[in-house]
């Protein structure tokens, strides 16, 4: 059940005590909203850690680019806080056209994961992705197990490919030199992560 806090002192007191207790790391504001994110579980976190380091250990640790689990990212450098997201992971390549503004990121990631959560908005960031103009998107949604993934065309993301764990077909990344697709393991389905260059697979 949603909850709008119209009183503003209730308001600073309840922003004030996240902040103290550290959690509002994933808040988020949509268009001066502020948005209280349900803090992620121990698998959400795991998967989007590793899928991080697999994609630096791609982009050669930093000579290609850096992929970041969690970040500030923005349509605005000035005022930032007014709005912003924060994937669970983001990639910006070498030559993106994102800018880095220290604070937070302004502008095209190149590619983002979204991990769902119950209860949370992923498809509702579509919208602010693609004005952003954010190259690819991968989403992944858990029980039901799949991977939905979205492309850049004609200015908006569109998915493009879907994976499950009764479809054989790999979801094609073309930012990174990867495929993605689910398998099944215990205690939960695992996604294998494999290059396309070399013979490199990962199980995340």
């Amino acid at each position: 059940m949603a909850v709008l806090v119209i009183d503003p002192h209730l308001e600073e007191r309840l922003k004030a005590g996240r902040h103290a207790r550290g959690a509002d790391r994933y808040d988020e504001v949509w268009e001066g909203v502020y948005v209280v994110m349900p803090i992620p579980n121990n698998e959400h976190q795991q998967i989007a850690t590793q899928l991080a380091t697999v994609f630096n250990l791609v982009l050669g640790l930093g000579a290609q680019g850096n992929a970041f689990a969690g970040v500030n990212l923005s349509d605005r450098e000035d005022g930032w806080e007014y709005n912003y997201r924060v994937p669970d992971v983001a990639v910006f390549l070498s030559g993106t056209k994102a800018v880095d503004c220290r604070t937070h990121w302004r502008g095209p990631a190149d590619l983002l994961v979204e991990i769902t959560s119950p209860g949370d908005r992923v498809r509702d960031k579509l919208p602010f992705y693609s004005r952003l103009g954010v190259r690819e998107l991968l989403v992944l949604t858990r029980k039901p197990w799949k991977l939905h993934f979205f492309q850049r065309h004609e200015g908006k993301l569109k998915r493009t490919q879907e994976a499950t764990l009764d479809s054989p077909a790999a979801i094609v990344a073309t930012v990174l030199p990867l495929t993605f697709r689910l398998v099944g393991a215990v205690p939960r389905p695992k996604i294998e992560v494999a290059h396309t260059v070399s013979t490199q697979k990962w199980l995340v």
